[in-house]
């Protein structure tokens, strides 16, 4: 089904300029209402598109678990460590929310929580674990969990609608962690920008190749910070542009992208391979 031409609008600040914070860029998620902020193709054919709305209250309920169930904010990090997915953006972005730290090194030792698909690997390393599914529909994780790791496909969507306490942030305060370094609150937004979706140029919905979970996230924020819609897909979904032009054709027609970044730039914030 083909996104609804809904126009987007620029909230905070003045049409066609760019947030300047995580809070403001959160903020212009929400004012899109039911304008699509996030469409993710994967193969076998999964689309999952959320609306600015939807995208907002998963990130706010996302939040309030965070808080109520470790406390986590401002002096704590989650370690994320999930692939390229759209469902690692909600916990970076919610963990922003509430002032707290993003590092997405798998050899560093964890933060205070621990987002991951690979509960195992985490269970028993002294933080609390949240296991993630990347089921589209997930109600559960799927599996056996360790003693002590919550399941969050089970447990996010009972959180509420609203934000609930949420300390200030510390704009001096590291919001992204890399193997090549540190991004503060207060620089994030402007270090995304930098990357090839930051750039400013006529459009309103940008496809991006999910390749790497540090690239993608940062495509994310430049997109949203630019008052674009994104869609992102796999990188196998992405090969039809050479094994199937003509169903690619559809694919990006169908999604009136207008903005299609789909070469591999090389990153100086690439994790290691998973």
């Amino acid at each position: 089904m083909e996104p609804a031409a809904t126009p987007s609008t620029s909230p905070p600040g003045r049409p066609g300029t760019a947030a300047q914070s995580p809070s403001a860029l959160l903020a212009r998620v929400a004012a899109a209402g039911g304008a699509p902020r996030l469409t993710w193709y994967a193969y076998g054919g999964e689309r999952i598109e959320l609306s600015g709305a939807v995208l907002s209250n998963w990130i706010t309920k996302t939040a309030n678990l965070l808080v109520e169930e470790f406390d986590l904010g401002p002096e704590n990090t989650l370690t994320l460590d999930l692939p390229a997915h759209w469902r690692g953006i909600t916990w970076a972005l919610a963990a922003w929310r509430v002032g707290a730290c993003v590092d997405l090194r798998r050899d560093a030792a964890p933060g205070a929580v621990v987002a991951t698909d690979d509960p195992e690997r985490w269970a028993g390393r002294g933080a609390d674990v949240v296991a993630v599914s990347l089921a589209p529909l997930a109600r559960s994780f799927g599996a056996p969990l360790p003693a002590g790791v919550l399941d969050a496909a089970a447990s996010v969507m009972t959180y509420g609608d609203v934000l609930g306490y949420a300390p200030p942030t510390d704009p001096a305060a590291p919001a992204l962690v890399t193997p090549d370094g540190t991004v503060t609150h207060a620089a994030l937004v402007d270090r995304a920008l930098t990357g090839p979706a930051g750039a400013p140029a006529p459009g309103s919905r940008t496809l991006v190749v999910a390749r790497e979970p540090g690239g993608f996230l940062l495509d994310a924020v430049a997109t949203w910070a630019r008052d674009r819609s994104l869609v992102a897909v796999t990188p196998d979904v992405a090969t039809l542009a050479t094994s199937d032009p003509a169903r690619w054709e559809r694919l990006v027609a169908g999604e009136r992208v207008d903005v299609l970044l789909t070469e591999d730039t090389d990153r100086t914030d690439e994790p290691p391979a998973r």
